[in-house]
């Protein structure tokens, strides 16, 4: 597929899919006349790479671990670097922070729209 329809079919501009290419999450081949050519399934890898951007993940990091997100276990590296290791744990870290304050804004939107809706049956 080329990538107007990527970006549709995955919902991004095609300015990031350039951008992701550039930073080497998404290696499209190239038709003869020199268009990106996108295999089937690349609109599922750019919603996961646009989910980890999204929760904060550096692209460097995301270029890592893309490979083994969804692939068997046997590709996972043999001996993991231990740096990568860390970094990795410390963007998980934050995530699992933005995750609870997401929860915590969650219940207290809830809890709002309790309150309010009982206000307004009250009023009605």
């Amino acid at each position: 597929m080329r990538i107007g329809e990527l970006s549709r079919l995955a919902g991004v501009s095609v300015r990031a899919l350039r951008y992701y290419e550039e930073e080497g999450l998404i290696r499209p081949a190239r038709s003869g006349n020199g268009y990106r050519d996108y295999c089937e399934g690349a609109d599922e890898v750019v919603r996961q790479i646009r989910g980890l951007i999204d929760c904060g993940l550096p692209t460097r990091i995301i270029r890592d671990i893309l490979p083994y997100l969804d692939g068997p276990v046997d590709l996972l590296p043999p001996v993991p670097c231990a740096q990568m290791l860390d970094q990795v744990a410390a963007e998980r870290e934050q995530l699992d922070r933005r995750i609870h304050c997401l929860v915590r804004n969650r219940n207290a939107l809830d809890a709002y729209l309790k309150a309010a809706r009982r206000a307004a049956g009250d009023w009605a």
